[in-house]
């Protein structure tokens, strides 16, 4: 399905493409013809160019939305680190988490904010010569 769907929104983009740089711009830029008369002139070409490029937009946004969508229903949490995590065998039993060792309370008397930050733990006096 995903595949599908970017295979999709490639078309719509390189039609997006194609169709913007057929507009004619203020200055020329890149559109067809160059000389009065011929299929599409004036308005005409420009309404179909500029339809086109609204619907091309839409579909664009629509299969981003839905590339989007697709992408987080398939995925899981978790990380590449699990996938090659070893396993323990079946017969022996897990052994149980060991519990996190306390935090040190935050020192509620002055103090910078830097020493707060350490655990309220001062450093050592420097020896004097």
């Amino acid at each position: 399905m995903q595949t599908v769907l970017i295979a999709i929104h490639l078309m719509v983009v390189l039609a997006l493409v194609v169709v913007v740089l057929l507009q004619r711009s203020e200055g020329g830029g890149l559109g067809i013809g160059g000389g009065s008369g011929g299929f599409m002139t004036g308005r005409g070409q420009a309404n179909l160019l500029t339809r086109t490029t609204a619907g091309l937009a839409a579909a664009f946004f629509i299969t981003s939305l839905l590339l989007t969508i697709l992408a987080n229903h398939q995925s899981r949490p978790g990380s590449l680190l699990d996938q090659f995590r070893p396993t323990a065998p079946a017969s022996q039993p897990a052994t149980p988490a060991q519990p996190a060792p306390a935090a040190p309370a935050p020192s509620t008397g002055g103090g910078s904010v830097f020493d707060q930050l350490q655990g309220g733990e001062q450093p050592a006096a420097p020896a004097k010569p």
